[in-house]
């Protein structure tokens, strides 16, 4: 069984379900000692078209190493199934806004000077083009909120790397917060704070030598602001 990050406890507060930008909220928790199940389960591009298969109760999750990750998960909790999980979910996947706004994904629709209008931009094919690359992860929190679970998506950190155009992944990013105040999805924005007067992660939230991760200090923050939206009996940092 491959390794996880989560903590050694018998009351964990929370399941981490996620990308690699999951990796920052399990550090953060365990150097403050917040006891967690869960950790990343593959690359962001892994999260975006379909990627678990419902059967009743079962959840499945279509790459082989995600899905042993999973079950790991679900034995650390003694539960058969997430529908069993009493624990409230945080979730990373989807939100690979750097994946989306990768420059050549978006050659045919420049204008003659290169760029990308604002009007694309706003358009309603931009958003059903962005919606149709993150379909997966979109369908994934759907399926969940019918089913009454406790979920938050995690917002990722402003970093864009040189190969993703900035505009596209902005403009993405308010699709997504778009959709999912739609269906009712809960967001963790910790954008405030955290970001500079450009819009883009401040270097003290930043994984340092890395194009698009944010690092504990990041974490930590993501933690306090999901403490802060939660009754005292939940996550505490």
């Amino acid at each position: 069984m491959k390794k996880n990050c989560s903590t050694t406890t018998n009351d964990p507060q929370f399941l981490l379900l996620g990308d690699s930008h999951a990796g920052a909220i399990g550090r953060a928790a365990k150097e403050a000692g917040v006891p967690f199940v869960g950790g990343p389960m593959g690359a962001g591009r892994e999260f975006t078209a379909p990627f678990v298969d419902w059967d009743a109760k079962k959840l499945t999750f279509r790459s082989s190493y995600a899905d042993e990750m999973y079950q790991s998960f679900l034995e650390e909790l003694n539960a058969s199934s997430l529908l069993d999980v009493k624990l409230p979910l945080l979730c990373t996947f989807g939100f690979a806004l750097h994946f989306y706004a990768t420059s050549e994904n978006w050659q045919i629709y420049r204008e003659a000077d290169h760029t990308l209008s604002p009007s694309f931009l706003e358009s309603q094919l931009f958003h059903d083009l962005v919606c149709a690359m993150a379909q997966g992860a979109l369908d994934f929190y759907r399926s969940l909120i019918e089913k009454d679970i406790d979920v938050t998506a995690v917002l990722p950190p402003q970093k864009i790397p040189e190969t993703s155009e900035p505009n596209v992944f902005r403009a993405a990013q308010s699709v997504l917060i778009a959709e999912a105040n739609r269906m009712g999805l809960k967001t963790l924005d910790v954008r405030q704070g955290t970001v500079g007067r450009d819009g883009l992660q401040l270097d003290d939230y930043s994984q340092e030598n890395d194009p698009i991760h944010g690092n504990v200090a990041f974490g930590q923050v993501l933690l306090d602001v999901f403490a802060s939206q939660r009754t005292p009996d939940h996550v505490t940092a």
